[in-house]
């Protein structure tokens, strides 16, 4: 159930037609390395959760239906990590590497294929082992990461990309990759983890400048629940993407939970569009050591709680990123059963 079956007759109104939809809020997925890492994969690579669309594309195809299976109404594909430029690192060719980004999205549509079946083949709306069985509308949203996801060194987590790294540079950087991606199958594209305004510019320039039709939401981190991880303005940064037309979501992710509410009421101040946030468990990551900090994020149990004060003050799309789980979604899931008016 891509874009036509949300009777979205212009991308402009795809979200706010689709939260129409799904009750006035949907779920977004939860972390997706560690649920590979689960399932057996070995994340030890540059290339990170892509390198799977390499060695272990069935292993995505199952995180993306525990994360339905579990009440996700929006579905990231595996391509965070994926650039050309870090397919071509590995040895793999432009032809390659472009087609390994276009599977990381086909992936994820064939998963919300299977979903379908296992609904039409179930004779409930829920069955009995917990898992969400429900024919709804889901979204299948073209993940693209930052330029410091690309260099694998955690500059995501800071913004800081030296001088010689430009506007110019970022839209280059990005382009082949968004264009492809556009073009993929996708109902919208995801950009993720915006350390700086310099990036949000490049990513809304891109979007103008290669008449990109596939709508695209713009999400930022923050390490102080007042700035974006670089330092720039939290506002300023939600700005740039209330002034694009083809940005139809803002909002934050992969940041403590603890800081969450604060930074939607500043982003509620810049914009009339539905605000996202789905953030991480609250762990530290180092990123020298490449590798969270055990114990020092927050349970399920306690990560919830703080879904329904994030609705009440404005968020319409929730969901979790880093090390939260299939059971983080399922709880926000069945949180938000209540609040929805379908």
């Amino acid at each position: 159930m891509g874009t036509s079956d949300v009777n979205v007759n212009s991308s402009s109104s795809l979200v706010k037609d689709f939260l129409h939809k799904c009750g006035g809020v949907a779920v977004i997925d939860g972390g997706f390395a560690t649920e590979l890492e689960r399932h057996g994969a070995d994340l030890n690579d540059p290339l990170w959760s892509a390198k799977c669309l390499l060695t272990d594309p069935h292993l995505v195809r199952a995180v993306h239906l525990d994360y339905l299976e579990a009440g996700a109404d929006i579905i990231l594909s595996s391509s965070y990590q994926a650039t050309i430029q870090g397919f071509k690192a590995k040895g793999y060719s432009i032809e390659e590497s472009e087609s390994l980004l276009k599977r990381s999205v086909e992936i994820a549509c064939e998963a919300r294929d299977v979903y379908y079946n296992r609904c039409r083949e179930s004779s409930a709306d829920q069955s009995t082992d917990g898992k969400v069985l429900k024919q709804r509308p889901i979204l299948v949203a073209a993940s693209v990461g930052s330029y410091g996801a690309y260099l694998a060194d955690g500059s995501e987590y800071s913004g800081e990309y030296g001088d010689a790294v430009d506007l110019n540079f970022l839209k280059d950087f990005h382009r082949r990759r968004v264009q492809l991606l556009a073009d993929s199958g996708a109902d919208l594209i995801a950009f993720e983890t915006v350390p700086n305004k310099l990036e949000a510019q490049a990513f809304v320039e891109l979007l103008k400048e290669e008449d990109i039709k596939t709508p695209a939401w713009l999400s930022f981190n923050s390490k102080d629940g007042v700035n974006v991880v670089s330092g720039d303005s939290l506002s300023e940064c939600a700005a740039i993407g209330e002034s694009c037309e083809k940005v139809l979501a803002v909002g934050i992710n992969c940041t403590p939970p603890r800081f969450i509410l604060n930074l939607i009421l500043s982003i509620k101040q810049v914009t009339t569009k539905p605000i996202l946030i789905y953030p991480n468990s609250g762990e530290s990551y180092d990123g020298i050591r490449k590798e969270w900090v055990s114990n020092t994020g927050v349970t399920d149990e306690d990560f919830v709680p703080y879904v329904n004060k994030w609705c009440e003050a404005g968020a319409s799309l929730v969901g979790g990123c880093c090390r939260t789980t299939p059971n983080t979604i399922r709880a926000i899931h069945k949180s938000l059963s209540g609040k929805r008016t379908v």
